[in-house]
């Protein structure tokens, strides 16, 4: 049996308000599926290094990314322990795949390999 959590609508505005942003949104798709380095977000998003970790900061701080240390490289996937994941998750499933991005990166041989 399945326990479903509500949220409280203050809480579910916020992270929707988060969510409206076209790049994070897109990029919480991505990560839902998938563990990606900022340096591989960078060149899918074709933004500054500075811009993409403000976007991340930003799901970081709602809880809705985690985070994983290789040496100097951080790579971000979502935070499936967060309190919030399953109204996320419901959100996130409703959106197209995001994994040709991460595809056309492998292409280009540009796949996590730029991090080690």
């Amino acid at each position: 049996m399945s326990v479903k959590t509500t949220i409280e609508i203050e809480k579910g505005a916020q992270l929707l308000k988060l969510l409206g942003d076209k790049t994070r949104l897109s990029m919480m798709k991505l990560l839902h599926t998938n563990e990606c380095c900022v340096c591989e977000l960078v060149e899918i998003y074709q933004a500054s290094q500075p811009s993409i970790s403000q976007h991340l900061r930003k799901l970081k701080d709602a809880d809705l990314l985690k985070e994983r240390r290789r040496g100097q490289w951080i790579f971000y996937s979502a935070n499936t322990e967060s309190a919030h994941y399953e109204f996320i998750s419901g959100v996130l499933e409703s959106l197209p795949s995001q994994d040709p991005h991460l595809e056309n990166l492998e292409k280009q041989g540009l796949r996590i390999s730029c991090c080690e």
